[in-house]
């Protein structure tokens, strides 16, 4: 499986801060972020006073750019939570993955590509075959529609290749600016933003911008920071929503960059109640692929219908065949 790229989509520039310590402002916590089952505390910061002055848009940036630096630390091996192997396979798996989860995704496309390994094979799909392959991961038959439609058009007028341009990959059935960023980044090298449901959750948590719009969302976030960090960025915010701030309980009190979050104290604060409510490689159970990149500290997924191994905390092997538990 070739490793995903560290890049990311989008023109807009990026202001300028000159980093400032403040030492009034600290972090306490205990990293393990090579080891699954890291636990993590952080000192409460009190909420501003209801008449204090606005953010300067400097004092924004420097914010915002430092919330990036803790998460690059806190997750160092952030990564792209779909198993692929080629665009195809993550243009197909992204496609797939919109109102279920990942791990489903993972579970359901080995059989698929199996079947249907080019996008000429999958442009010759019986549909009530390809349904019921992609069944597992819901509103099948929207999806078996997109993939018909999208592997038509890469057959027809791409070559049978994805396009690596963000204006031709939004001409495809069912793939929008979100799933063509995807594909850009990580496929391509390209930089963008991923602007999902955690994405846009964190960036209104952390004000960093009040917009609800995915696109104006991803205009303004493109604004804080350079352009060779839209990619990871976007990993990083992805993979701290899925496994901290949580978008009906969020762990406060186990979020290690609460001390720069003007939401703290929205979730459980209590620093033992709130490290229970950690998930993935962070509270110690397999993460969503079955075949995660080199340097995931925590347990590869277990196929579809197989039971998840037991002991969560053991290395994952990345050679192993795809599906492989151990």
């Amino acid at each position: 499986m070739s490793a995903p790229r560290n890049s990311a989509v989008g023109e807009q520039g990026s202001a300028e801060a000159t980093e400032t310590a403040n030492p009034h402002k600290t972090i306490k916590r205990t990293k393990a972020a090579n080891a699954a089952g890291a636990a993590v505390t952080a000192a409460p910061r009190p909420r501003k006073a209801s008449g204090a002055r606005p953010e300067s848009r400097l004092a924004l940036v420097r914010r915002a750019r430092r919330i990036n630096r803790e998460l690059a630390e806190l997750y160092p091996y952030a990564h792209p939570e779909l198993d692929f192997e080629n665009p195809f396979q993550l243009l197909v798996a992204t496609v797939l993955s919109a109102q279920t989860t990942d791990l489903r995704v993972n579970q359901t496309t080995p059989a698929l590509f199996a079947a249907y390994p080019t996008p000429e094979d999958m442009a010759a799909a019986d549909p009530e075959a390809l349904e019921q392959l992609i069944r597992p991961t819901g509103f099948f038959r929207a999806k078996a529609k997109s993939l018909l439609g999208l592997s038509a058009a890469l057959r027809d007028r791409f070559g049978g290749e994805v396009p690596g341009r963000l204006d031709d990959l939004v001409t495809l059935p069912g793939v929008g600016r979100k799933t063509a960023n995807v594909v850009l980044g990580n496929a391509f090298g390209v930089p963008g933003l991923t602007v999902d449901t955690h994405f846009g959750r964190l960036v209104r948590r952390w004000k960093w911008t009040a917009q609800e719009d995915p696109e104006k969302v991803e205009a303004e976030i493109a604004a804080l920071f350079p352009k060779s960090e839209w990619t990871m960025l976007s990993h990083r915010i992805i993979f701290h929503g899925r496994r901290v701030c949580h978008a009906r309980k969020p762990a406060c009190g186990a979020c290690p960059i609460a001390p720069l979050c003007p939401s703290y104290g929205e979730g459980e604060t209590d620093p033992d109640k709130a490290k229970k409510l950690l998930k993935y490689e962070m509270g110690g159970q397999p993460g969503q692929r079955l075949r995660p990149p080199a340097g995931y500290p925590g347990r590869a997924a277990a196929p579809l219908g197989a039971t998840a191994p037991a002991d969560a905390t053991a290395p994952v092997d990345a050679t192993a065949p795809l599906g492989a538990a151990e």
